[in-house]
């Protein structure tokens, strides 16, 4: 196998990994040139599906919120915003900057915040050098 086949490979098994499946749409919020490109291939490799902006106004299955510090606002209102773009047990994965990097935000900041908004948080997991991510699902209404 190629060094590329496999980095693709392992790509893919890190968006498999985090729950996102083929054919979901994802959604992404706080964009910006620190995202990991790494993890936003290897979603859409597996999804099928080019990640959509925050304009997009269809149905969605998950969202990747890229969050870095407080000085971006208030995470309870922004996840109680992404929570409506988002289907019925859908996922949300709050990306935030690990610890030691600038902007990092605490994880209990996150899990405040996801059980303000009445989301349920089910895994952390670690997304390449520079991120974090914690993974919270949208409850059935």
């Amino acid at each position: 196998m190629s060094a590329t086949a496999g980095q693709a490979q392992s790509e893919r098994g890190l968006a498999d990994r985090l729950g996102f499946k083929p054919g979901q749409v994802v959604q992404e919020f706080g964009f910006d040139d620190d995202v990991d490109e790494g993890l936003r291939a290897s979603i859409a490799e597996l999804t099928g599906e080019e990640l959509v902006d925050e304009d997009y106004d269809g149905d969605v299955d998950a969202a990747l919120l890229w969050w870095r510090s407080d000085e971006e606002g208030d995470l309870t209102d922004v996840l109680v915003d992404v929570v409506t773009t988002i289907a019925d047990g859908g996922t949300i994965l709050v990306l935030t900057p690990k610890a030691g990097r600038e902007l990092h935000v605490s994880p209990n900041d996150v899990a405040e915040a996801a059980t303000t908004s009445g989301l349920s948080q089910t895994s952390a997991v670690s997304v390449g050098a520079d991120w974090s991510g914690t993974r919270l699902v949208v409850p059935k209404r």
